[in-house]
Protein backbone atom coordinates (compact mmCIF):
# COMPACT_ATOMS: atom_id res chain seq x y z
CA UNK A 1 0.00 0.00 0.00
CA UNK A 2 3.07 2.43 -0.11
CA UNK A 3 1.69 5.72 -1.17
CA UNK A 4 -1.54 4.80 -1.50
CA UNK A 5 -3.69 7.94 -0.92
CA UNK A 6 -6.70 6.81 1.66
CA UNK A 7 -9.10 9.46 2.80
CA UNK A 8 -11.02 8.14 6.35
CA UNK A 9 -13.89 10.07 7.31
CA UNK A 10 -14.58 10.07 11.09
CA UNK A 11 -10.84 9.35 10.96
CA UNK A 12 -9.94 10.97 14.65
CA UNK A 13 -11.61 8.53 16.95
CA UNK A 14 -12.95 4.55 17.32
CA UNK A 15 -12.76 2.66 14.33
CA UNK A 16 -11.65 5.26 12.52
CA UNK A 17 -8.40 5.96 14.32
CA UNK A 18 -7.75 2.07 14.18
CA UNK A 19 -8.07 1.84 10.92
CA UNK A 20 -5.84 4.79 10.13
CA UNK A 21 -3.21 3.61 12.47
CA UNK A 22 -3.40 0.08 10.68
CA UNK A 23 -2.97 1.55 7.08
CA UNK A 24 -0.32 3.90 8.28
CA UNK A 25 1.50 0.53 9.01
CA UNK A 26 1.49 -0.26 5.31
CA UNK A 27 2.93 3.14 3.93
CA UNK A 28 -0.40 4.42 3.07
CA UNK A 29 -0.53 8.39 2.89
CA UNK A 30 -3.89 9.51 4.55
CA UNK A 31 -5.95 12.36 4.86
CA UNK A 32 -8.31 12.17 8.05
CA UNK A 33 -12.03 13.77 7.83
CA UNK A 34 -14.60 15.07 10.78
CA UNK A 35 -16.12 17.46 12.01
CA UNK A 36 -13.80 18.04 14.81
CA UNK A 37 -10.13 18.75 14.29
CA UNK A 38 -8.65 18.10 17.48
CA UNK A 39 -8.72 14.71 17.51
CA UNK A 40 -7.78 14.43 13.99
CA UNK A 41 -4.91 16.36 14.47
CA UNK A 42 -3.14 14.58 17.50
CA UNK A 43 -3.72 11.37 15.61
CA UNK A 44 -1.98 12.24 12.60
CA UNK A 45 0.94 13.92 15.01
CA UNK A 46 1.26 10.52 15.98
CA UNK A 47 1.48 8.88 12.36
CA UNK A 48 4.05 8.44 9.23
CA UNK A 49 2.49 10.75 6.73
CA UNK A 50 -1.36 12.07 7.86
CA UNK A 51 -2.94 15.43 7.33
CA UNK A 52 -6.18 16.61 9.17
CA UNK A 53 -8.75 18.63 7.70
CA UNK A 54 -11.92 19.19 8.82
CA UNK A 55 -15.37 18.13 7.33
CA UNK A 56 -19.27 18.00 7.99
CA UNK A 57 -20.27 15.06 5.36
CA UNK A 58 -22.95 16.15 5.62
CA UNK A 59 -22.92 19.25 3.90
CA UNK A 60 -21.96 18.89 0.11
CA UNK A 61 -19.67 22.30 -0.47
CA UNK A 62 -17.63 20.70 3.25
CA UNK A 63 -16.96 17.50 1.35
CA UNK A 64 -16.18 19.20 -1.90
CA UNK A 65 -13.63 21.69 -0.18
CA UNK A 66 -12.17 19.14 2.17
CA UNK A 67 -11.24 16.84 -1.02
CA UNK A 68 -9.69 19.81 -2.70
CA UNK A 69 -7.32 20.31 -0.01
CA UNK A 70 -6.97 16.63 0.17
CA UNK A 71 -6.03 16.12 -3.76
CA UNK A 72 -3.53 19.23 -3.07
CA UNK A 73 -1.75 17.61 0.07
CA UNK A 74 -1.89 13.80 -1.71
CA UNK A 75 -2.97 13.61 -5.24
CA UNK A 76 -6.03 11.68 -6.41
CA UNK A 77 -7.72 9.55 -3.42
CA UNK A 78 -6.81 5.80 -4.41
CA UNK A 79 -9.29 4.52 -1.59
CA UNK A 80 -12.11 6.34 0.77
CA UNK A 81 -13.25 4.76 3.93
CA UNK A 82 -16.46 6.16 4.88
CA UNK A 83 -16.73 5.53 8.06
CA UNK A 84 -18.25 8.66 9.97
CA UNK A 85 -21.65 8.05 11.32
CA UNK A 86 -23.80 8.49 14.22
CA UNK A 87 -26.30 6.58 15.63
CA UNK A 88 -28.76 8.13 18.06
CA UNK A 89 -31.50 6.45 19.58
CA UNK A 90 -35.28 6.92 20.29
CA UNK A 91 -38.59 5.30 20.06
CA UNK A 92 -40.06 5.60 15.95
CA UNK A 93 -43.22 7.52 17.40
CA UNK A 94 -40.66 10.18 19.06
CA UNK A 95 -38.74 10.92 15.77
CA UNK A 96 -39.60 14.15 13.88
CA UNK A 97 -38.78 15.01 10.40
CA UNK A 98 -35.75 16.81 11.56
CA UNK A 99 -34.38 13.69 13.57
CA UNK A 100 -34.89 11.43 10.53
CA UNK A 101 -33.16 13.96 8.16
CA UNK A 102 -30.39 14.18 10.80
CA UNK A 103 -29.11 10.67 10.77
CA UNK A 104 -29.74 10.18 7.23
CA UNK A 105 -27.49 13.41 6.05
CA UNK A 106 -24.32 11.91 7.90
CA UNK A 107 -25.01 8.10 7.49
CA UNK A 108 -26.15 8.11 3.76
CA UNK A 109 -25.89 11.45 2.55
CA UNK A 110 -22.23 11.45 3.52
CA UNK A 111 -21.72 8.45 1.84
CA UNK A 112 -22.77 9.65 -1.26
CA UNK A 113 -21.29 13.26 -0.88
CA UNK A 114 -17.71 11.62 -0.39
CA UNK A 115 -17.97 8.87 -2.94
CA UNK A 116 -18.96 11.48 -5.42
CA UNK A 117 -16.17 13.42 -4.52
CA UNK A 118 -13.34 10.58 -4.68
CA UNK A 119 -15.07 8.53 -7.69
CA UNK A 120 -13.83 10.41 -10.54
CA UNK A 121 -10.02 10.49 -9.61
CA UNK A 122 -10.54 6.62 -9.14
CA UNK A 123 -12.25 6.27 -12.61
CA UNK A 124 -9.36 7.99 -14.79
CA UNK A 125 -7.10 6.01 -12.84
CA UNK A 126 -9.04 2.79 -13.31
CA UNK A 127 -8.01 1.58 -9.72
CA UNK A 128 -9.65 2.17 -6.69
CA UNK A 129 -11.17 1.13 -3.30
CA UNK A 130 -14.43 2.14 -1.74
CA UNK A 131 -15.17 0.81 1.54
CA UNK A 132 -18.13 1.97 3.68
CA UNK A 133 -18.24 0.78 7.67
CA UNK A 134 -21.83 0.08 7.64
CA UNK A 135 -23.36 -1.84 10.45
CA UNK A 136 -25.25 -5.13 11.52
CA UNK A 137 -27.70 -2.89 11.64
CA UNK A 138 -27.84 -2.65 7.47
CA UNK A 139 -28.66 -6.63 7.91
CA UNK A 140 -31.33 -6.57 10.35
CA UNK A 141 -33.53 -3.86 12.51
CA UNK A 142 -32.75 -3.06 15.84
CA UNK A 143 -35.24 -1.29 18.26
CA UNK A 144 -34.96 2.46 18.67
CA UNK A 145 -32.55 3.27 15.74
CA UNK A 146 -34.68 3.04 13.45
CA UNK A 147 -33.64 5.81 11.38
CA UNK A 148 -29.86 4.88 11.67
CA UNK A 149 -31.25 1.04 10.46
CA UNK A 150 -33.25 2.42 7.37
CA UNK A 151 -29.87 4.88 6.52
CA UNK A 152 -27.58 1.84 7.11
CA UNK A 153 -29.80 -0.73 4.82
CA UNK A 154 -29.20 2.26 2.26
CA UNK A 155 -25.44 2.39 2.18
CA UNK A 156 -25.28 -1.51 1.73
CA UNK A 157 -27.85 -1.02 -1.41
CA UNK A 158 -25.62 1.68 -2.62
CA UNK A 159 -22.58 -0.61 -2.14
CA UNK A 160 -24.31 -3.11 -4.06
CA UNK A 161 -25.26 -1.13 -6.98
CA UNK A 162 -22.30 0.86 -7.10
CA UNK A 163 -20.18 -2.35 -7.53
CA UNK A 164 -22.23 -3.74 -10.13
CA UNK A 165 -21.12 -0.02 -12.03
CA UNK A 166 -17.36 -0.19 -11.62
CA UNK A 167 -16.61 -4.20 -11.71
CA UNK A 168 -14.67 -3.80 -15.15
CA UNK A 169 -13.03 -0.42 -14.14
CA UNK A 170 -10.55 -1.68 -11.65
CA UNK A 171 -13.02 -0.50 -8.85
CA UNK A 172 -14.00 -2.19 -6.10
CA UNK A 173 -16.84 -1.33 -3.77
CA UNK A 174 -17.31 -3.17 -0.10
CA UNK A 175 -19.39 -2.97 3.28
CA UNK A 176 -17.66 -4.02 5.99
CA UNK A 177 -20.77 -4.45 9.02
CA UNK A 178 -19.55 -4.72 12.30
CA UNK A 179 -21.56 -5.41 15.44
CA UNK A 180 -21.66 -3.47 18.59
CA UNK A 181 -17.86 -2.37 18.65
CA UNK A 182 -15.53 -1.69 22.07
CA UNK A 183 -15.54 2.12 21.45
CA UNK A 184 -16.56 5.50 23.10
CA UNK A 185 -19.93 5.53 21.68
CA UNK A 186 -20.44 2.42 23.28
CA UNK A 187 -18.71 2.93 26.62
CA UNK A 188 -20.60 6.29 27.28
CA UNK A 189 -24.23 3.82 26.19
CA UNK A 190 -23.42 2.03 28.86
CA UNK A 191 -22.68 4.57 31.21
CA UNK A 192 -26.21 6.21 30.63
CA UNK A 193 -27.97 2.39 31.12
CA UNK A 194 -25.77 2.90 34.38
CA UNK A 195 -27.02 6.27 35.37
CA UNK A 196 -30.87 5.59 34.49
CA UNK A 197 -31.24 2.40 35.79
CA UNK A 198 -28.97 1.82 38.73
CA UNK A 199 -27.84 -1.50 37.13
CA UNK A 200 -23.95 -2.60 37.21
CA UNK A 201 -21.26 -1.99 34.40
CA UNK A 202 -21.60 -5.35 33.71
CA UNK A 203 -25.40 -6.12 33.80
CA UNK A 204 -25.24 -3.09 31.62
CA UNK A 205 -22.54 -3.88 29.17
CA UNK A 206 -24.33 -7.26 28.37
CA UNK A 207 -26.89 -5.17 26.75
CA UNK A 208 -24.44 -4.91 24.13
CA UNK A 209 -22.76 -8.33 24.53
CA UNK A 210 -25.14 -11.04 24.83
CA UNK A 211 -26.34 -10.23 20.82
CA UNK A 212 -22.81 -11.66 20.10
CA UNK A 213 -22.40 -15.42 20.27
CA UNK A 214 -19.05 -14.97 21.38
CA UNK A 215 -20.03 -12.67 24.29
CA UNK A 216 -18.09 -9.88 24.13
CA UNK A 217 -17.29 -6.13 21.65
CA UNK A 218 -15.70 -6.42 18.55
CA UNK A 219 -12.38 -4.63 18.82
CA UNK A 220 -11.87 -1.68 16.54
CA UNK A 221 -8.79 -3.40 15.35
CA UNK A 222 -10.64 -6.23 14.17
CA UNK A 223 -12.52 -3.90 12.08
CA UNK A 224 -9.20 -2.45 11.21
CA UNK A 225 -7.90 -6.08 9.74
CA UNK A 226 -10.91 -6.22 7.50
CA UNK A 227 -10.37 -2.58 5.91
CA UNK A 228 -6.76 -3.15 5.71
CA UNK A 229 -7.60 -6.81 3.71
CA UNK A 230 -10.24 -5.25 1.05
CA UNK A 231 -7.46 -2.66 0.22
CA UNK A 232 -5.55 -5.13 -0.78
CA UNK A 233 -4.85 -6.86 -4.53
CA UNK A 234 -5.82 -10.01 -2.76
CA UNK A 235 -8.66 -8.63 -2.45
CA UNK A 236 -9.56 -7.31 -5.61
CA UNK A 237 -12.43 -10.09 -7.20
CA UNK A 238 -14.44 -9.07 -3.49
CA UNK A 239 -16.83 -6.22 -4.51
CA UNK A 240 -20.53 -5.72 -3.41
CA UNK A 241 -20.12 -7.79 -0.36
CA UNK A 242 -21.19 -7.03 3.06
CA UNK A 243 -18.86 -8.50 5.31
CA UNK A 244 -20.19 -9.18 9.00
CA UNK A 245 -17.71 -8.45 11.87
CA UNK A 246 -19.88 -9.51 14.22
CA UNK A 247 -19.17 -12.78 16.11
CA UNK A 248 -21.63 -14.66 14.62
CA UNK A 249 -24.26 -12.01 15.37
CA UNK A 250 -25.29 -12.09 11.32
CA UNK A 251 -24.62 -15.25 9.57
Amino acid sequence: MNDRHVVITGGGTGIGAAIARSLDAQGARLTLMGRRLEPLQALARELRDARAVRCDVSDEQSVIGAFEQAATAHGPVDILVNNAGAAPTSPFHKLDASDWRAVMSVNLDGVFNCTSAAIPGMLEQHWGRIINIASTAAHRGYAYVSAYSAAKHGVLGLTRSLALETATKGITVNAVCPGYTDTDIIRDSVALIMQKTGRSEDDALAEFTRVNPQGRLIQPEEVAATVQWLCSEQARSITGQAISVSGGEVM
